[in-house]
């Protein structure tokens, strides 16, 4: 059973304002939570949530509220502000054109990129940055990066050229069992019309980027904008020096990568050292 309608203020954050405008329309439309649940085909409990902006509006369901309402995409519109909020500052800009980008490449030296990372893989690594966050904080936290993907199955879909380093494929984050499903994921993508990996074995030794990630995003009037990250901190640049710099370093990370189909390979072979253990003979 769910808790009974409670004030909302619009103003205060992103999240109230979706909640209160999600109940207006459904009211405007004579619906009862029941009878939108079966609409959109999430739970009753899941659209209440929303409505009193106690849980994030998790996608697709934007697309289901506009649809069912015939509000155009005025929800989709509405989720764009929330996912802002859910994301560090400084990364604001960079998700602002990421959406928009026709080529994003991207250096993962530590973790896998957060446009490849696998729901498992996401809930693990933000339990392990946000040890005092409880279950709601991090629903919320994967549901704003899970949406970020939403742009590797559009219509006009960018291309993306990831580049990893091994390390990011041989640590064991959150366990044998979600780093094989998370390894998993990554095959389909290593080689397609849109999409691009290949790891930097450690055999290579030094190499550039090593120590951070790295973004370039280029727009349809061909700028780039780079976006560098470290710990705890990251810029973002798009003076034509800087912008330069940063694609040489990136075609010399490509020069000293493995090709797709050995870049496949490691990341099966990596697979291998993550297979469940097998129970003891009796």
């Amino acid at each position: 059973m769910t808790a009974g309608a409670r004030d909302l203020e619009p103003a205060r954050s992103a999240k109230e304002l979706y909640g209160a405008e999600l109940r207006r329309q459904r009211q405007l439309s004579g619906m009862s939570l029941d009878r939108l649940s079966a609409v959109v085909n999430y739970s009753k409990t899941h659209l209440h949530g929303v409505e009193t902006a106690e849980r994030l509006p998790l996608p697709p369901i934007s697309q289901k509220l506009d649809v069912a309402f015939g509000t155009g995409a005025l929800f989709q519109g509405l989720w764009g502000a929330v996912k802002r909020e859910y994301s560090p500052r400084r990364f604001d800009h960079c998700l602002e054109l990421e959406a928009k980008a026709v080529r994003i490449q991207e250096f993962g030296a530590s973790i896998i990129p957060g446009l490849l990372q696998a729901e498992p893989y996401m809930r693990a690594l933000f339990r392990a940055c946000n040890p005092g966050a409880g279950p709601e904080k991090i629903n919320s936290l994967i549901a704003a990066r899970m949406s970020r993907q939403e742009v590797l199955h559009a219509d006009n879909r960018p291309d993306v050229w990831w580049i990893l380093n091994e390390a990011a494929v041989r640590q064991a984050v959150g366990g044998p069992a979600v780093m094989r499903e998370q390894l998993a994921a990554l095959l389909p993508l290593v080689e397609t019309d849109h999409t691009t990996i290949q790891v930097v074995p450690f055999d290579v030794g030094a190499c550039p980027l090593m120590n951070g990630t790295l973004i370039l995003l280029t727009l349809p009037d061909n700028s780039t904008t780079v976006y560098q990250e470290g710990a705890g901190s990251g810029e973002v640049f798009d003076d034509r020096e800087t912008v330069m710099r940063q694609l040489r370093d990136y075609d010399r990370m490509k020069a000293c990568a493995l090709s797709p189909k050995g870049s496949a390979a490691l990341i099966k072979a990596a697979m291998e050292n993550f297979k469940p253990c097998e129970p003891p003979q009796t």
